[in-house]
């Protein structure tokens, strides 16, 4: 294996690779660099030794955007709909705007920090910057398509993933708003008769998540055993709802109280006059949560209703999905162990429970200490009397 360095202008210079063997038609690649002379030099050689390595990898034309679009159409089938649609939304919004004329093969980690600090600063379509939890997402994303390009070699091929060099934006993790024992308590008297009454009960009371309710049917709620299960979740995107596994790809049964069931009787008997009213058969798959005429609520829809429901009741403006965390933080502070919480919940692990609620496990501590030492302070007592 051969090759050459050739001056074309005043610090550029052509290196060019002879790639045919003794036999064959002479053939060359020629590779452009920047330096000074010795630099080059030093290039040629690498790029000798990579091909005699099996490990040279030509350099191809292909722009960052052109890669990502043929990443976005590989990747379609391995991923849920609503996330291939923020992955596209990501890349073509965000990193395409900014990166997508680079070529794949001059891709920089310095270009990437300067990407990502434009997009703290002035990122936001309405103005403003983008959250570091958003660039976050831009650089995970970033980085795991640029992954791929090292894997498949090729004409996408690059020998390095320049993300691995650069250090995304540190993002603060938001304060949790939750609702105590009383709030929840003033909540479901001020909401008792709304349509969206039997939602926030199975949101704040059972846990479950905004796609679960969405996707409850009466054929997955046991009342005499006093027991739901969470079989499966809605999934919105700008098109359509689809119905999938739950979050983690495992079904769960969530224990419901007397209260609970006492309430579900009653909603179950309201929509049932109202559905034969329309000339509509309740079934096991009807779902609980529903339009007049039967149909299932979207998502959003939830999330709609939340919003100008709790804007008339005076508490604090909370996300339909902090009702879950209220009910996550009444557990814990009440001394229900965290795997107990983590499997009601649908965590996978109990360390996401412990992550996301840490700030209930100081009290915890507090209690399992002061529980420790009064059952060492009887033990001495019942030694001292035994004496």
């Amino acid at each position: 294996m051969r090759g050459h360095i050739r001056e074309r202008s005043p610090g550029h210079w052509a290196i060019i690779l002879d790639l045919n063997d003794s036999t064959g038609p002479r053939r060359r690649k020629w590779h452009s660099f920047k330096g000074t002379k010795r630099e080059a030099q030093k290039e040629c050689a690498r790029l000798i030794a990579a091909m005699s390595a099996g490990t040279y990898i030509v350099p191809s034309k292909a722009t960052l955007a052109a890669y990502l679009e043929i990443w976005l159409a590989d990747i379609r089938s391995r991923v849920s709909p609503k996330t291939h649609l923020r992955y596209s939304e990501l890349a073509r919004k965000n990193i395409v705007p900014l990166l997508g004329d680079t070529l794949l093969k001059d891709l920089q980690p310095a270009a990437i920090s300067h990407a990502y600090a434009r997009l703290l600063e002035s990122g936001h379509r309405r103005g403003g910057g983008l959250s570091a939890g958003t660039v976050r997402h831009v650089h995970r994303l970033l980085k795991q398509a640029l992954a791929q390009a090292v894997r498949w070699g090729g004409d996408w091929a690059i020998n390095r993933n320049p993300c691995d060099a650069v250090k995304p934006p540190k993002a603060a993790q938001a304060k949790m708003q939750v609702y105590d024992v009383t709030q929840t308590v003033d909540l479901l008297e001020a909401i008792r008769g709304a349509r969206l009454f039997p939602s926030v009960l199975l949101a704040v009371l059972c846990g479950l998540r905004r796609g679960e309710i969405a996707a409850l049917q009466w054929g997955q709620v046991d009342l005499n055993a006093g027991s739901i299960s969470i079989v499966q979740s809605a999934e919105q995107t700008k098109t359509t709802v689809r119905y999938k596994e739950p979050k983690t790809g495992r079904a769960r049964t969530v224990a419901l109280s007397p209260m609970i069931v006492e309430e579900l009787r009653a909603h179950r008997l309201r929509q049932a006059e109202e559905l034969l009213r329309l000339g509509i058969r309740p079934t096991d798959e009807t779902f609980v949560v529903s339009r007049e005429d039967g149909l299932p609520l979207q998502p959003q829809t939830l999330t709609h209703e939340w919003k100008r429901l709790v804007a008339k009741t005076g508490l604090p403006r909370i996300r339909l999905h902090d009702l879950r965390h209220s009910h996550a933080t009444a557990m814990l502070a009440t001394g229900v162990h965290p795997k107990i919480a983590s499997e009601r919940l649908g965590h996978s692990k109990v360390g996401i429970t412990l992550d996301l609620y840490s700030h209930v496990l100081p009290g915890m501590q507090e209690d399992a200490v002061a529980k420790v030492d009064a059952a060492m302070q009887a033990a001495r007592n019942k030694r001292d009397t035994k004496r």
